[in-house]
């Protein structure tokens, strides 16, 4: 299929998980793809696994001024940019007295100040038309006990979306999410359990969504894929839940 030929598409956080899977199928479709992450293991990998096709820079998705170096890069390599995935973020799930000020800060620039000011410099790279996709979360829906930071996150995330779509869409970007629900991906081996813990916690939230099974990174990557194409030219503002049923519990 080439839903996707001829784009020029740029994916935070591609070198795992949902960002990797959607980076593949981005290719499979037939887009020019630039992928940034910050872990130097999962860079070499995807760079490996993707081949010399794709790009792969190394950046700190929470830093500002990065943004800029990011912006610059797509600029000389693709000279515009039809397809922003903003995908880079972290999850920290702890009970709210466990939280520090350090903490909250890390959540907030990862998951929401580093992709405000990313948007912000692509501004002037973005063509005419052009898609932005964020990466929600199904618990900006929902209350979950220990999420309190990641979910305000996620839901100022999903504010951004609403809001950008009134303003960009003169400018011929279109703006939408997706909100994931649980994803079998490296994220939650990510967040300093235990082995037993991370199953005891996996099965938790297992049995809180009605399909009884966690989701792929593929299910949500085929669900950027169409938000990012000219099939969604009249999708603005939208939010796409692909969690199982989770939130309707």
């Amino acid at each position: 299929m080439n839903r996707l030929a001829g784009k020029r598409a740029l994916i935070t956080g591609g070198t795992t998980g949902i960002g990797l899977e959607t980076a593949r199928q981005f290719v499979l479709e037939g887009a020019r793809v630039i992928i940034t992450g910050n872990n130097p293991v999962n860079l070499e990998s995807a760079r490996k696994e993707l081949g010399s096709g794709v790009q792969v820079v190394a950046s700190n998705a929470a830093d500002p001024e990065a943004q800029k170096q990011v912006a610059e890069i797509v600029r000389s390599a693709f000279g515009q940019l039809d397809i922003l995935f903003v995908n880079a973020g972290m999850v920290d799930m702890r009970p709210m007295e466990q939280i520090d000020e350090a903490a909250f800060d890390r959540s907030f620039a990862i998951n929401l100040k580093g992709p405000y000011f990313l948007i912000q410099a692509l501004l002037p790279v973005f063509g005419n038309p052009a898609s932005i996709v964020m990466n929600g979360s199904v618990n900006a829906h929902i209350g979950m006990p220990n999420t309190s930071v990641y979910a305000a996150t996620k839901a100022a995330l999903l504010s951004l979306v609403r809001t950008l779509s009134g303003e960009l869409i003169s400018r011929g970007i279109r703006v939408n999410a997706v909100s994931p629900g649980p994803i079998s991906t490296p994220l939650y081996g990510k967040l300093g359990f235990s082995d037993a813990e991370l199953k005891a916690v996996a099965a938790s939230i297992q049995g809180q969504v009605p399909a009884k099974r966690f989701g792929s990174p593929a299910e949500i990557a085929s669900a950027v894929v169409f938000l990012a194409s000219d099939e969604s030219a009249f999708t603005i503002g939208s939010d796409l839940l692909i969690d199982g049923g989770m939130s309707n519990l």
